[in-house]
């Protein structure tokens, strides 16, 4: 997707060889009209199914989430990853390891919110090591739920997460696969190269 790699490239920092800095457009401040057009663009991408739910995680793939819930009229559920007092023992839970944090987190969906009537799609803001992603899909597995595929506004194309789900056989999207990070510049993938 041209904006999103135009506006990686205008003000993404690039902090080392593993990290890139989005906060100005994704995981702080939003740009809208960038989510709109990245909503616009997994609703294109997954135009052949049915899609009844679209799950996400707090808090970063909750705006790419809700915009492409905008555009094909699906309720947005998002797993938390600290229980409220309203959220109940009622739920999906699983278990992430943020290697950016150091730190494992339980996430939680209600089962009010997900069932195995659902067609689900997954989007979130990154993936590298796919932890997160494997922690939606086993709460889609719990729920019944049928798994369409993940969406992923920038992957990180050097670290194995992608890599390790396509061989499990789920489909990924992503709309920006960067190659590299090295001497602070970020390379993308060329379509069709992987």
């Amino acid at each position: 997707m041209d904006a999103l790699k135009d506006k990686i490239h205008e003000v993404g920092r690039v902090l080392s060889e593993d990290v890139l800095k989005v906060d100005s457009f994704l995981n702080h401040q939003i740009d809208p009209q960038l989510m709109k057009e990245v909503g616009e663009e997994f609703a294109n991408r997954y135009a052949d199914e049915v899609i009844t739910k679209v799950l996400t995680i707090e808090s970063s793939g909750i705006a790419p989430a809700t915009f492409l819930g905008l555009t094909i009229g699906a309720p947005v559920v998002f797993a938390r990853k600290k229980k409220s007092l309203t959220l109940t023992n009622n739920t999906y839970t699983s278990q992430v390891y943020s290697f950016t944090k150091q730190e494992t987190n339980d996430i939680s969906v209600s089962r009010d919110f997900l069932s195995a009537d659902d067609n689900v799609i997954i989007i979130d803001d990154f993936l590298a090591n796919g932890e997160a992603v494997k922690g939606l899909v086993d709460i889609v597995k719990q729920s019944g739920a049928h798994l369409v595929g993940v969406g992923i506004v920038i992957e990180k194309g050097f670290q194995q997460g992608g890599k390790l789900l396509r061989e499990q056989g789920l489909r990924i999207e992503s709309l920006a696969r960067i190659k590299s990070l090295k001497d602070g510049k970020v390379e993308f993938f060329e379509d069709g190269e992987f």
